[in-house]
């Protein structure tokens, strides 16, 4: 695996990075030419050309203009702010509140045959109940301080849900055994939730795996991520959701759920552990 989610991200920024690097050389200018066109300081020049400052959309086109390529700066803006939704702080993706992020979603699962989903930490968005969604997403906007639309957020959630069970869609999805046994909501919450997993199982496009405690880990748990196709895949870190699409790091996505998925128990086994965290709630 790679040493961290967002190195796509960082791949892109130094693409460009480069690229501006190009286009400085192409037309013959030093980067103290460039400095001295733009009226920048020399040390952001080398900021931008080494990727330890991701440039802004006039920056680009103040760059294209010192080197006498205006014609590029369209393209150069497109590539940036690629780079920049791969990587999108959690705070700027909820600023309005969770309702608009939970629809954001609906092309994408639309659009997508084939679901990977690992969990390490809560149930599967895509299999959660109102009651275990709404103890979630509360707790979340709590902890971030967004706007108080966990109501509508809630909704938003299981109506895009219903894609479980609409359409040609086919849903893999693995969890450790921890996540049966974290209280989300309070007992009889958690047992809402067991019960919903335990009747989901029975779908035909669901395939439900529980990596047991006593798994031997030839493959550590991992942040939860999902892939979506073989055309990408989303990270969800603390601070924020990675987009990853670069071919060679999705295949690793795709690999690390392979050997997830090789530590799985399913059906009887997968229930038997389910039914297990039903009777410890007590």
């Amino acid at each position: 695996m790679s040493s961290s989610p967002s190195s796509s991200v960082q791949a892109a920024r130094k693409a460009l990075a480069d690229r501006l690097r190009e286009i400085r050389k192409d037309a013959n200018l030093t980067a103290a030419d460039v400095a001295g066109r733009t009226g920048w300081y020399r040390s952001k020049v080398s900021r931008l050309e080494n990727a330890v400052t991701p440039p802004s959309d006039n920056d680009i086109r103040a760059w294209c203009r010192a080197c006498d390529a205006d014609a590029m700066a369209d393209d150069l803006i497109a590539a940036s702010r690629l780079a920049d939704n791969m990587y999108i702080d959690w705070r700027r993706l909820q600023r309005t509140g969770l309702r608009r992020l939970q629809e954001s979603y609906v092309p994408l699962f639309e659009r997508t045959r084939s679901f990977r989903i690992y969990c390490s930490n809560v149930v599967p968005g895509i299999l959660q109940t109102d009651g275990y969604a709404r103890a979630l997403l509360g707790s979340i906007a709590t902890f971030r301080g967004t706007p108080d639309d966990v109501s509508e957020a809630v909704e938003a959630r299981l109506e895009r849900s219903r894609v479980i069970r609409e359409g040609d869609h086919r849903f893999a999805l693995l969890v450790e055994e921890a996540v049966l046994r974290h209280r989300v909501g309070g007992a009889e919450v958690m047992a809402g939730q067991l019960g919903h997993l335990l009747s989901v199982m029975a779908l035909p496009s669901v395939s439900l795996g529980v990596i047991p405690f006593s798994a031997d880990r030839r493959m550590w748990m991992l942040e939860t991520f999902s892939v979506y196709d073989e055309a990408q895949a989303q990270v969800e870190l603390l601070t924020a959701q990675v987009n990853v699409t670069a071919p060679s790091e999705v295949e690793q996505y795709l690999k690390a759920f392979r050997e997830f998925a090789k530590l799985a128990v399913y059906g009887a086994g997968a229930r038997a552990r389910i039914t297990a965290a039903v009777d410890a709630l007590g």
